[in-house]
Parts: C-alpha cells; sequence; structure tokens
C-alpha cells in the first residue's frame, strides 16, 4: 500500500479509494502522481471550504494534474479503483 502525507483529513472511503488506485499506477509514475494530486486534492478541498477531502476533490486533481497523454489510463484506473468520475467531469 501506498502511505500519504496530509495535511488536512481525508474521508475515509475515498482516500479508500485513491490508496486503490494510487497502487493500480505504475510504479514509476506513482509517487509523481501522489505528490502531485496530494497537493491539488487539498486545495480543492480548501477551494470548496471542506474541511476534509473527497471524492470530487481528488478526481478533479487527477483530471488537473495527470497529463493528457495519460487520460485513458487514468479514466480506466479510476473506474477500476471505484470512483464515480463521470459525476464530476
Amino acid at each position: 500500500m501506498v502511505s500519504i502525507q496530509t495535511n488536512m483529513q481525508w474521508d475515509a472511503i475515498a482516500l479508500a479509494k485513491y490508496n486503490k488506485m494510487l497502487n493500480l499506477i505504475p510504479i514509476f509514475h506513482r509517487g509523481i502522481a501522489r505528490d502531485v494530486v496530494n497537493i491539488k486534492a487539498e486545495q480543492n478541498a480548501q477551494e470548496r471550504h471542506s474541511v476534509q477531502v473527497e471524492e470530487v476533490d481528488i478526481v478533479k486533481a487527477f483530471t488537473s494534474e495527470v497529463p493528457k497523454a495519460f487520460y485513458s489510463l487514468m479514466v480506466r484506473l479510476m473506474h477500476d479503483a471505484g470512483f464515480d468520475y463521470k459525476k464530476y467531469l
């Protein structure tokens, strides 16, 4: 399992899906994805004036920060991890 360092509280279900997705990402991209998405997801939550990171924040972080060349892989992995990503796009 990939461990994440956070500055905010994360919704437990969203965090479990996020960890599952991180473990599906190829290892050579995993650390970069984790670092970038952690920061952006927390920024997204703060912009919503939320006290915790939720699924919407994670999905929007992935879609805004992952390079377009990896978009189809990202969508497939979000689906495999259980994210309802279509709701937030």
